[in-house]
């Protein structure tokens, strides 16, 4: 046996076999704190977006967005050590331990390779920023200068497995788990967890307001996210947290686990044209799609559901829909199209992983969610939309697209996986 394989890795071969499934779930959302919770919530059409007192964040006028109230506790965290961290680190503490409980895995950490790859983008910068705004004295305090949410996580539920935090924008979680897929198929970890997250703070509200990347609507909350409508003029921001647990099916079997699905296959690519506006040229998108499906061992006959990154910008939502016509060529007219954003909001760094569960919501109830919101379909997003309520439908493969500002395209194929005998 040689060095490497004696070492846990695989060779390129096993590499190439090995089907990587998710077998925890843990969520602090809009929508819910689990995935039972999350599934209700958008296969019954409910909205998580309000309007919220604008004292917290700097402006003075009408504020919609998609908050998380209360952050539980995680199992056997000291509520000292919780208390004192900040809503980023309780959020994504709080669904990266929840995941593991899901998964059954929580009381034999200390005997697994766990790693962790958690998408997550300006962190610090979002904590300085709300210490500042209640007067705190822990600007430049050195524990959050010195440690990232990641190592919080890795250091608290005493995880010995690597970890690592990615940046790539709104497919920062989505990044995330492409990355963690990999270190499973390597053998470099027994399980990984990995998802995401993002809070709302003044600085970000502002700036996506200033980009006038936000919707303006003054109108009832629950109206204003529209995703693909003729009448969108931005997005809703929101907040949360989501993580999963992935292993490979074999270990999964071996241990009776529940599996949610697998995630079958990963695409990515950049426009590489716009800080901000997608490129134009759907071709880049459409190409993270069809590497997707091509990782994935599938073609366009074989997808039966896509979870559309639109958040309801005017260039955006025109952009993806050319890219999924390019890629789903003459089957584009079968497979039904819906942003749960209209539902969830943007959660930003986290948005990626927390439509990952609505693909995985979609294979275990054999319904696609809908984008709420959608009275008059743009003619330049001519997918097969899903407007108002869910759709009972067959789905053994769902695509979730994630594109990023900067260009930033991902896409992820999530598969049914049969029970065992």
């Amino acid at each position: 046996m040689s060095s490497l394989a004696r070492n846990g890795c695989v060779s390129a071969h096993n590499f190439a076999a090995m089907n990587v499934v998710i077998t925890g779930i843990g969520a602090v959302t809009p929508l819910g704190h689990s995935f039972e919770d999350i599934s209700a919530s958008l296969l019954s059409g409910k909205t998580a977006i309000r309007e919220v007192t604008p004292d917290r964040y700097g402006r003075s006028g009408r504020h919609f967005m998609a908050k998380i109230d209360e952050i539980p506790c995680p199992p056997e965290t000291l509520a000292d050590e919780f208390n004192q961290m900040d809503r980023l680190e309780q959020a994504c503490l709080s669904s990266a331990a929840q995941s593991l409980v899901n998964a059954g895995l929580w009381n034999n950490r200390s005997n697994m390779r766990i790693g962790i790859v958690a998408g997550i983008g300006g962190e610090h910068l979002k904590q300085w920023e709300i210490d500042f705004h209640d007067g705190g004295t822990q600007v430049f305090h050195l524990t959050r200068t010195g440690q990232s949410v990641v190592y919080r996580i890795r250091d608290s539920m005493q995880l010995c497995g690597p970890a690592v935090c990615v940046a790539a924008a709104c497919a920062s979680s989505g990044y995330a788990m492409a990355i963690a897929r990999d270190w499973v198929r390597m053998g470099w970890v027994d399980v990984c967890l990995t998802g995401g997250g993002d809070i709302i703070t003044p600085v970000s509200l502002a700036g996506f307001h200033n980009l006038r990347a936000l919707s303006r609507r003054d109108d009832d909350p629950a109206l204003v996210s529209r995703p693909f409508d003729r009448d969108r003029d931005g997005f809703v921001i929101g907040e949360g947290s989501a993580f999963m647990v992935l292993e490979s099916e074999r270990s999964a079997r071996q241990r009776n686990a529940t599996i949610f699905g697998e995630m079958a296959g990963v695409g990515m690519s950049s426009d590489a044209s716009h800080m901000v506006i997608p490129s134009l040229e759907p071709t880049y998108a459409a190409r993270a799609i069809l590497s997707a499906m091509d990782d994935a061992g599938v073609t366009p006959a074989d997808i039966d559901y896509i979870n559309a990154h639109a958040a309801g910008t005017l260039v955006g939502d025109r952009a993806e829909a050319a890219a999924i016509r390019i890629a789903m060529n003459t089957e584009v007219g079968r497979i039904p199209v819906s942003s749960t954003k209209s539902m969830s909001g943007h959660l930003l760094s986290g948005a990626a992983v927390f439509e990952a569960i609505a693909c995985l919501t979609a294979i275990a109830h054999q319904t696609v969610p809908p984008t709420l919101n959608l009275d008059h379909p743009d003619p330049q997003c001519d997918v097969l939309h899903v407007p108002h309520q869910s759709r009972p439908q067959r789905v053994r493969a769902a695509a979730s697209n994630s594109f990023g500002f900067g260009g930033a395209n991902l896409c992820v194929i999530f598969r049914e996986v049969a029970k065992a005998a």
